[in-house]
């Protein structure tokens, strides 16, 4: 056993992963193993994988035919042997007191989930959030399973992504990611909540999230970027309907929660429908929206 057992999804970022790989090796604590699923990468990933594998008898190279992001977390978690577990994206880099603090806050508080803040990378320059509108004092805060599964829904913690948090072990016996959908640490997340004890959240900025425009940019076939969004907005609704589910095996006491969750189908269906172009065609995607906001008043009786 160890203590920490290390997620790293890895797929097309040879132009990032040493950067990722080396903050991981160096970390200041040190009992940790690092679990690297190569998900059918072709560009030099694999390559670069294996060469701290040779370097640290710590990380561990495991290779698939591509699955997306959740079947590699999948794969890396069959194959953990830490009390905890943690996650980092491949295109990602942490502070070097990483593990250290996150093991801190986690005997501090007994919480089973402990999250930090990010700072985001982007052109390889750092920029520190401004985070006292959640945490006003800037200390850590304890919450229940039940109010961190509240708040998700538009994220008023910062709390949904498995990236930058540090999770017991116990919690994922017969939990798995979804694979084949968007947002997969939406669902996943979800489940984590519904088991845990309480939450701790700290506004230590010590996760470092790289912004990418490469392969972000919408289609310029109009047709094709209808589409596109029409196949985002059906995976955000996949994991709001088991978002729901999970609010109500919980029996939670959620007040205006409907309300709250056809605000939440409006403001992403808003969102994505001003990426699409032709009028047209943004107008049956209001119309599929709309559909679909009268199915979920059909199922509350409202």
């Amino acid at each position: 056993m160890v203590k920490v057992s290390i997620g790293v999804p890895v797929y097309n970022v040879e132009a990032y992963l040493r950067e990722c790989l080396d903050s991981i090796m160096n970390q200041t604590f040190k009992d940790f193993e690092v679990i690297m699923v190569d998900d059918g990468s072709t560009d030099n990933s694999f390559n670069i994988c294996q060469e701290y594998v040779t370097r640290d008898n710590r990380f561990k190279l495991f290779h698939q035919e591509n699955k997306g992001n959740g079947g590699a977390r999948n794969t890396c978690v069959k194959h953990m042997h830490g009390d905890y577990i943690v996650w980092i994206d491949s295109d990602d880099r942490v502070k070097l007191n990483y593990l250290e603090r996150l093991l801190e806050i986690q005997k501090e508080t007994n919480a089973q989930i402990v999250n930090s803040m990010f700072f985001r990378i982007e052109r390889g320059i750092e920029y520190y959030l401004d985070y006292t509108p959640i945490y006003p004092e800037l200390k850590t805060i304890e919450i229940s399973n039940l109010d961190a599964l509240k708040s998700v829904l538009f994220d008023k913690y910062l709390i949904i992504e498995l990236w930058g948090a540090l999770i017991d072990s116990n919690l994922y016996k017969g939990c798995f990611c979804s694979q084949g959908v968007r947002f997969e640490d939406l669902g996943s997340k979800f489940k984590l909540y519904t088991r845990t004890n309480k939450v701790a959240l700290s506004p230590e900025q010590l996760y470092g999230y790289r912004q990418r425009k490469d392969g972000t940019m919408g289609s310029t076939n109009q047709k094709k970027n209808y589409m596109k969004e029409l196949e985002i907005m059906k995976d955000v609704l996949v994991n709001l309907e088991r978002y729901i589910y999970y609010m109500e095996i919980m029996n939670a006491d959620i007040g205006d929660f409907y309300s709250v969750a056809i605000d939440f189908v409006s403001t992403n269906s808003m969102y994505r429908v001003n990426k699409i172009n032709n009028e047209e065609d943004k107008q049956k995607f209001l119309n599929y929206v709309d559909k679909y906001k009268e199915k979920l008043k059909r199922y509350w009786n409202i």
